[in-house]
């Protein structure tokens, strides 16, 4: 089993203009102090402008490793957002834990809160807009460190300076990374057999079970 992940930040955001009034995000979000409620629906105090596409039980709360921070430096140089944490939109930054080493249905101890995760985080066009132009959208999926989202099992508290603890590993051949690849990544060009074992995979979002059942449908 994993070892404990020290729990680096637990961060927050509110929706603010971000390319123009007409397109609002809280993509900046921000390190909380002290303890954080964590509830079905994320981090108290966090928001979403876009609904549609964010949030919700299956992407209640995005984790973004802060051991890739120093490859996006050496990608896209030295981003004032690659200062500290935050830069990805992620409301948990975390070091020793990254996509090959996580599973979808992993069930984790945040604080006394249990959340399992659900899927890898599909990249869009604000990353390039909050990096300046910088083509993060593409290397993000080409590099495939893409970070992932929990839905919350159990609400509680947890604040920085703790530490995640592995509860459970249902479906230990099922990384982030690999499902990242197949769903995402083109990987189902070349691997039909895993696009259709990954059905047996039940924790999987269902938006990334509905795009499952449409790529096997070609």
């Amino acid at each position: 089993m994993t070892s404990p992940v020290p729990l680096l930040s637990l961060l927050c955001g509110k929706v603010a203009p971000f390319r123009g009034p007409a397109e609002p995000s809280a993509i900046d979000k921000r390190p909380v102090l002290g303890e954080v409620r964590v509830r079905r629906s994320g981090l108290e105090g966090d928001t979403q402008a876009d609904l549609t596409v964010h949030g919700g039980p299956d992407k209640a709360i995005h984790h973004y490793p802060h051991d890739h921070y120093a490859w996006w430096r050496e990608a896209i140089g030295d981003h004032p957002l690659l200062a500290g944490n935050g830069a990805f939109g992620e409301n948990v930054s975390t070091r020793g834990v990254v996509e090959d080493m996580v599973c979808i249905g992993d069930r984790w101890r945040l604080g006394t809160a249990v959340v399992e995760v659900s899927q890898g985080r599909q990249p869009c066009w604000k990353l390039d807009h909050r990096f300046g132009g910088a083509r993060v959208n593409a290397l993000c999926v080409r590099s495939r460190r893409s970070g992932w989202y929990y839905r919350v099992i159990q609400e509680g508290v947890a604040q920085s300076g703790e530490v995640m603890e592995l509860l459970d590993r249902p479906f230990p051949s099922w990384t982030v990374l690999r499902v990242f690849g197949l769903l995402i990544a083109g990987d189902h060009k070349s691997d039909r057999a895993s696009l259709e074992a990954l059905g047996e995979v039940t924790p999987l979002a269902e938006s990334w079970a509905r795009r499952r059942a449409k790529l096997l449908a070609g």
